[in-house]
């Protein structure tokens, strides 16, 4: 690092005079998704990140050895939790493989001991909910919304015209790349490039608190297994399910290692807490080692049975320790709106959330 990080005070944060109408806006636009999604398939799902191309279980392992300024909240203590992870792509819809969307990875640490946030103080989870790309779509929560709303408006049209769509896109967000720059607003609607999920990094995006700093998170693939997919594509030529089938085969075989890694954040004005779209520079700050979750060879997706496992969980930065806070507008909307999301699903499908304290808490 090149200065000292920025001590986490409440003050890090600045809410909006009209951020109580906005996330009422939300949970509207939540509404919607959920309400089309559940019709059409006569059950609940997520109204982002709906479909799943693979649940896996393993082990996080906190370093020992941390200095001080890395040795906060749940990596404080050397040791071994439980874990799971779940994969998918963000549409509030199950889609074609071929409609190419941002990768995403949701992680559950279990055995989590320490003072609590606000509705999760009966839980014993930490979550953190990661995308394969540093910085978020919008920048505040009313521009949060804004996206929300087409997607809103664009959940249960037709399939056949979302992968013609997505096919332009590509082709769009591929000659954006090559005179280096991107949009996250074309790969959020079908441009991502058709990458391998077990090759990429996964960002919170986002910045939390990190016991007495604050700070942004990553999930770094580290073993042979997985590095060897990085930048490789997947075929999604008539084939539906290619993610979650290439998936299952890779975890089936060989299983994977991460590195879970922290950014402190330095310089609240290079690094900003209320504007998700700002990069973190890492030169000023980058990215170092705290954990590593390795996942034995296992199967990640079997029909039938891991459906019930992906009903029986529920992911939000919000589960988790007072130490790990979500900060920033983005997050602070995510609260209500992923509460919404849970308890319609479990309402509709008539199985309340449960977060798991153990891996045998899940169905078997």
């Amino acid at each position: 690092m090149t200065s000292s990080p920025v001590r986490y005070a409440s003050s890090v944060e600045k809410l909006e005079p009209d951020e109580s109408e906005t996330l009422a806006g939300l949970k509207e636009a939540f509404k919607e998704i959920l309400e089309t999604t559940s019709k059409d398939y006569g059950h609940a799902v997520r109204a982002v990140h709906a479909k799943a191309h693979g649940i896996a279980h393993g082990t996080l392992t906190v370093a020992s050895g941390l200095p001080p300024e890395l040795a906060q909240g749940l990596f404080a203590t050397p040791g071994a939790h439980e874990a799971i992870l779940r994969i998918s792509t963000n549409a509030g819809d199950i889609l074609d493989d071929s409609v190419s969307l941002s990768r995403g990875l949701a992680l559950k640490i279990l055995g989590v001991d320490g003072a609590r946030l606000p509705g999760s103080e009966d839980e014993t989870t930490q979550d953190f909910v990661m995308v394969n790309s540093p910085v978020f779509a919008a920048p505040t929560p009313k521009k949060f919304l804004g996206n929300l709303k087409l997607l809103a408006k664009t959940t249960d049209r037709a399939e056949g015209l979302k992968k013609a769509l997505s096919a332009t896109f590509q082709v769009i967000e591929a000659g954006l790349e090559a005179v280096g720059t991107s949009s996250t607003l074309i790969t959020s609607l079908g441009g991502a490039k058709q990458v391998h999920p077990l090759g990429e990094t996964y960002y919170t995006q986002t910045p939390f608190r990190y016991g007495d700093w604050v700070a942004k998170f990553s999930l770094v693939p580290v073993s042979p297994a997985l590095t060897t997919l990085t930048g490789d594509t997947i075929n999604t030529h008539n084939r539906p399910d290619a993610i979650r089938q290439d998936v299952r085969e890779v975890l089936i075989e060989q299983g994977g290692t991460w590195e879970l890694r922290v950014q402190l954040n330095t310089d609240l004005e290079k690094m900003p807490i209320e504007d998700a779209t700002v990069l973190w520079d890492e030169e000023l700050s980058p990215f170092v080692a705290v954990a590593t979750l390795t996942v034995p060879p296992q199967l990640s997706w079997e029909h039938g049975h891991t459906e019930r496992t992906d009903d029986a969980l529920s992911f939000s930065p919000w589960h988790g320790l007072a130490a790990h806070q979500p900060l920033g507008g983005v997050n602070r909307a995510r609260q209500g709106a992923y509460d919404y999301s849970a308890g319609f699903r479990g309402t509709f499908n008539g199985c309340p959330m449960h977060e798991p304290k153990v891996l045998e808490d899940l169905p078997a």
